[in-house]
């Protein structure tokens, strides 16, 4: 082979793709995943979907997708992040209220177990930490994505009753807060780990979405910055992901009875800044992966925006000017 760029840079992939693939079945990977979406009904009494994800391997290189046709819209993003890091040959646990859908993953990942768990319930939250590290040794990495929202009826500070923000901040804020305490205290003693906490691309800029969520996800970014300080000293990363709108059931759910998620999807593709292939659970997944690797082994307190550009443009004008005859 000649001595080209070409050739030196593709022998460089070569020999990193044998050093990560050594690097994944060496590292433990632990991740705390929630994403559940009530219904207007559901609402008044909601529970949060609460999913904890331990690996003996820690990822290295970005997953490729091939040949999938699935947009993420039927699995969410906890989901999506637990199979990814399955894929990468992680053991992984998932700690969710949701039983049934739990062991149906279970089946489909033999390298997935399942335990009971609710993040508002600090005794839940403690129990499968330390069930991780009693089974696994160690925790490297909490992925706090932990989320509810409200129908979009109540996206007015009129329409918002302070029962809304009580629940919502108990799964978003409060159940963050509490997986990444309980990550902290075991992470400490190691002097190493990374904490991910999931935030919304609301908390980046202002949208017509409930008050109540958006404001939940600004304080996601907050605890963010503080643990980043705090727990800087002691070798611990912490960051978060503000992702763009995803189809998935929890968006149609808000959205309304009457929205399916093919709708969702169409709605999401032509609100998107970045036309072409659509924002997908997996896009999430893998941006949780690089944060909890050490191909970013120096980076903290970064709020990771992955919405195609869209808080960087403000549609209004141009939108008001296509609606004016000159």
């Amino acid at each position: 082979m000649e001595n080209t760029y070409e050739s030196k840079m593709e022998s460089r992939a070569k020999m990193d793709s044998i050093v990560r693939t050594k690097d994944i079945r060496e590292g433990i990977v632990g991740v705390l995943l929630s994403w559940f979406t009530p219904t207007a009904e559901q609402f008044k009494t909601s529970c949060s979907l609460i999913s904890q994800v331990k690996s003996d391997g820690i990822p290295l290189r970005k997953a490729r997708r091939k040949g999938s046709t699935d947009h993420g819209g039927a699995r969410g993003l906890g989901e999506a992040t637990a199979k990814l890091f399955a894929k990468h040959g992680a053991k992984v646990i998932i700690a969710d209220i949701q039983d049934e859908r739990g062991h149906a993953i279970c089946k489909e990942f033999p390298s997935i177990s399942y335990v009971h768990c609710d993040v508002t319930k600090e005794s839940d939250v403690k129990s499968a930490v330390d069930g991780a590290v009693s089974q696994h040794g160690r925790l490297d990495i909490m992925f706090n994505n932990a989320g509810i929202t409200v129908p979009m009826q109540y996206s007015s500070v009129l329409d918002s009753e302070k029962s809304h923000f009580e629940k919502v901040f108990d799964v978003n804020v409060f159940g963050a807060f509490l997986g990444a305490k309980h990550a902290a205290r075991v992470m400490i003693p190691a002097k190493k780990g990374s904490i991910i906490f999931t935030s919304s691309v609301s908390a980046v800029t202002a949208l017509e979405f409930p008050i109540s969520y958006a404001s939940s996800k600004h304080a996601v970014i907050g605890l963010t910055n503080q643990l980043c300080l705090e727990l800087g000293k002691h070798g611990i990363r912490v960051n978060c992901i503000s992702p763009f709108l995803i189809p998935t059931p929890m968006l149609a759910d808000a959205m309304g009875d009457a929205v399916d998620m093919k709708t969702a999807a169409e709605w999401v593709a032509a609100s998107a800044t970045l036309k072409g292939p659509p924002a997908e659970a997996d896009d999430i997944a893998e941006a949780a992966i690089f944060l909890g690797s050490d191909e970013s082994k120096y980076v903290s307190g970064l709020n990771l925006v992955v919405d195609g550009g869209y808080s960087k443009v403000n549609p209004t004008i141009t939108s008001a000017m296509r609606g004016v005859r000159i």
